[in-house]
């Protein structure tokens, strides 16, 4: 019961890692304010999940829909210790040769500001508090290209810079700012990005279970649990003196490249090496 009589905040909670998320602070202890758009999902979150849930809509793109959101969490239980800042969507698509600019302002409103603004409006309320944290969730896309969508990977590299420096801006009132940087974790977000029918939803994260399975040192597919859980660390106790940091929950795949942890998959010297015995046996 790590977050006994704790007021824990998770966007993007009706479904996903922020579903998972709230499951898991609920179980131990915490009164969780679960928001997101999606009222129906969030509803029957709070209708199924053990614990104190309270679901409240708020669209992380509207400022004053996250004010009122933290406003209306402390006003009930007299403050907030934790804000998991998850909601979040693929963004726009297009490389920096063709993306619009509304469309660079929606992923960056989305991914970034909304991440600005929960700590902004959330301080308030967090000050005295002791153990009080903010989680942001970052991605492996903020460490470079090939992961995602321009956009995205530009937003949550700046989601990672804004965890440090708001890490250095609210040491003075004693509260800890952390970073998660999921992998490839099978929630709706891949298939609402590519626009997958909905008869087809299942289907589709099935083959993505599977690719991500052999994309990565650890052979499964990432979960929204094993995110989940990173998070619940950093934002407990066991975590107190970390802050301003990051972990990366990829399965490994940010490692390196297949050949470096695949033995089956020749690297460089391995195929020179090849193409050199090779070249011997012709002569």
């Amino acid at each position: 019961m790590r977050f006994s009589g704790k007021t824990v905040i998770i966007t993007g909670a009706a479904s996903g890692i922020g579903a998972e998320a709230t499951r898991l602070f609920a179980s131990e202890g915490a009164t969780v304010f679960a928001s997101d758009i999606d009222d129906d999902g969030g509803s029957k979150l709070e209708s199924e999940t053990d614990g104190d849930v309270r679901y409240r809509h708020c669209d992380v793109c509207s400022p004053e829909d996250i004010r009122k959101l933290m406003d209306g969490a402390a006003g009930e239980t007299g403050g907030i210790d934790v804000v998991f800042n998850n909601a979040g969507a693929g963004g726009a698509r297009p490389g920096i040769d063709e993306i619009e600019p509304d469309e660079w302002d929606r992923t960056m409103d989305l991914l970034l500001r909304s991440v600005a603004m929960g700590i902004r409006y959330a301080v308030p309320h967090m000050k005295g508090r002791k153990g009080a944290s903010f989680v942001n969730v970052s991605s492996v896309a903020a460490v470079g290209p090939g992961y995602s969508p321009t956009a995205y990977a530009v937003a949550k590299a700046g989601v990672l810079h804004l965890t440090k420096c708001a890490a250095t801006d609210l040491a003075q009132h004693g509260i800890r700012v952390n970073a998660v940087q999921p992998g490839f974790i099978n929630t709706n977000i891949f298939t609402s990005s590519l626009e997958v029918p909905e008869e087809m939803v299942d289907t589709a994260k099935a083959a993505i279970a599977q690719m991500s399975s052999n994309a990565q040192p650890v052979m499964r597919g990432g979960q929204p649990r094993d995110i989940a859980e990173a998070v619940a660390f950093l934002a407990s106790d066991a975590a107190g003196f970390m802050t301003g940091a990051s972990m990366i929950v990829d399965g490994g795949i940010t490692l390196g490249p297949r050949h470096s942890w695949d033995p089956e998959t020749p690297g460089l010297f391995e195929a020179l090496e090849a193409m050199e015995k090779q070249a011997q046996g012709q002569s």
